[in-house]
């Protein structure tokens, strides 16, 4: 079996992910976007990836931040994930609940984890760019189920069947 698009995205949309939303200060404002690619990078320096798929918009507004923090959601932020998903929904209203960290990015308290992080490098693959960031400050907030995305669905984990036990 070869490789094509169609199979390629029918077997992510497949694997369920973390949702993560991430935010930064820019010279143009307030930015923020949601992300399902968000993983551990390394531990000495510690470090996390993640892709965007464009260079404009939002994404582009996020590249040329200095630094940002990347949000990972609790279920109950499954609106919130969804309006920073969709072009044109509103971001960063009061209802939402967002603060600025003294460095000036907006910050959920109320997400589970924030990791605050400075871009470090990137790499562009077609149409999307992979970045890498190292991680300057964790901020806890309060326990909460993970917010998963699957087959374009963001779904909780509350009430899932505990892993079993290798």
């Amino acid at each position: 079996m070869t490789a094509s698009a169609e199979i390629f995205r029918s077997a992510f949309r497949a694997h369920p992910t973390g949702v993560a939303v991430i935010t930064a200060l820019t010279a143009e404002g307030q930015v923020g976007i949601t992300a399902s690619s968000v993983s551990s990078l390394a531990l000495d320096p510690l470090a996390i990836s993640f892709s965007l798929q464009r260079q404009s918009g939002s994404a582009g507004k996020l590249l040329k931040a200095e630094s940002f923090l990347v949000h990972l959601l609790a279920d109950e932020h499954a609106e919130l994930a969804k309006a920073f998903a969709t072009t044109g929904d509103p971001r960063f209203v009061p209802e939402q609940g967002w603060e600025e960290l003294p460095s000036g990015e907006p910050y959920l308290r109320t997400a589970p984890f924030a990791l605050r992080v400075k871009p470090v490098g990137t790499v562009k693959v077609g149409e999307a760019t992979l970045v890498a960031a190292e991680v300057l400050e964790v901020l806890e907030g309060p326990k909460g189920s993970p917010l998963v995305y699957q087959d374009r669905t963001f779904l909780s984990l509350t009430g899932a069947k505990p892993p079993v036990a290798r």
